[in-house]
């Protein structure tokens, strides 16, 4: 699918730089608000800093993934919205 993830890197403050299939590509902030449950390990800098891709999708050891399509959709309306910025 053209939200299939092809490059992800751990940046400071849990932050990806995330890059699709299609070419879109831009930063996902993850609040520690959102890191509840079983993304709770993710607040650990050394296990955020593991990420890999996994048939397309962002994922860290221990079976925890974030669904690639609303990250697509987070960084298609932010490059649409500096876009009508412009």
């Amino acid at each position: 699918m053209h939200w299939d993830v092809v490059e992800v890197k751990p940046e400071p403050d849990c932050c990806l730089f995330v890059r699709f299939q299609d070419g879109l590509s831009g930063r996902v902030r993850l609040r520690p608000e959102e890191l509840t449950g079983v993304l709770a390990p993710l607040r650990e800098p050394q296990l955020f800093n593991r990420v890999f891709i996994d048939q397309g999708a962002v994922a860290w050891p221990g079976d925890i993934d974030l669904a690639p399509d609303a990250m697509y959709r987070q960084i298609a309306s932010a490059t649409d919205s500096q876009r009508q910025a412009s």
